[in-house]
């Protein structure tokens, strides 16, 4: 039985949506930049430009009650989703200039969603800037009532430098990868709502994560038939044994990487696992690095600080 990561992301992401850590830096970051800031799945079909946001453009919400218009923005906003997944923040400009950034939160090293903010200019648009975007508009089905309707709220978005922008989606890169860990940590934490036997069954695990963990023995901690465990632990956790198992000793990994001492092969037996090369793939299917250069990489940062 394998778990379905996309379900597992989809579900992980409504869940960091609704935390008190998403909530009160989305509220911060609108009051101290005028900035919207949205997070988004990372396949989502609605346009990540316009929508609900406070701190949005008005330009861009009018803009998206035209279906072409609305079209040619999903376009773009997905391309740069795309991008972002790969090379991390990225911005991107649309037809009208402005300009629109995208930072991907990772959990595990997979991402689970995207930070969106932007819908700013660099500069002040000029009356000429408007005729361009107006006869782009009018090739995509709008008429002229339609477009002049638009030109008030074009020129009242908001403008910001490139420098002090930039310090704006270096602070979203940082609470990006802040958020990612809380993820990492929402993704192993007990819902209280879950069966009792789940709750046996992860308190078991985290008693004895370094000893083998097959799945009789935990089913048996559990009260359940083996078949009966792997479906409720599933439908409760989004995840395998064997995947919630290896998280949990990832995440311990992680911990015992930052003590310079400790060897990577002596920290690979005492969490548990039966070989350096297992502890390695399987360190590199939930993180997309390597031990050593995880070890590298957090020294370096906690050196710098």
């Amino acid at each position: 039985m394998t778990s379905d990561p996309d379900h597992f992301n989809q579900a992980l992401h409504d869940k960091v949506l609704h935390c008190e850590l998403f909530t009160t830096y989305q509220h911060a970051f609108r009051s101290a930049t005028g900035l919207p800031l949205r997070f988004l799945r990372m396949n989502t079909e609605i346009d990540p430009a316009c929508g609900d946001d406070s701190n949005g453009s008005a330009f861009c919400k009018k803009l998206n009650l035209c279906k072409s218009a609305r079209k040619a923005c999903i376009d773009v906003n997905q391309r740069l989703n795309a991008e972002a997944k790969i090379n991390g923040p990225t911005s991107c400009h649309c037809f009208s200039g402005m300009s629109t950034t995208a930072v991907p939160v990772n959990c595990n090293g997979s991402p689970i969603g995207i930070l969106r903010t932007g819908q700013i200019f660099h500069k002040i648009p000029s009356s000429s800037n408007f005729a361009q975007v107006s006869k782009t508009l009018r090739r995509q089905g709008l008429t002229k009532n339609d477009v002049d309707a638009l030109k008030e709220a074009y020129f009242q978005t908001q403008v910001v430098n490139p420098e002090r922008y930039q310090s704006m989606v270096t602070l979203l890169s940082t609470f990006a990868s802040q958020l990612g860990r809380h993820a990492e940590k929402i993704a192993i934490i007990s819902d209280h709502s879950e069966p009792a036997a789940v709750a046996r069954a992860r308190k078991f695990i985290d008693e004895t994560l370094a000893d083998p963990l097959p799945l009789t023995l935990v089913a048996r901690q559990a009260g359940l038939s083996e078949s009966h465990f792997c479906r409720v632990f599933k439908e409760a956790t989004g995840l395998t044994l064997t995947d919630y198992i290896n998280r949990r000793r990832i995440e311990w990994a992680k911990k015992e990487l930052l003590k310079p001492e400790a060897r990577v092969s002596e920290i690979a037996f005492n969490i548990g696992y039966q070989s350096l090369s297992q502890f390695n793939r399987s360190f590199a299917r939930f993180t997309g690095n390597s031990p050593t250069n995880f070890r590298r990489e957090e020294l370096a940062k906690a050196g710098s600080v």
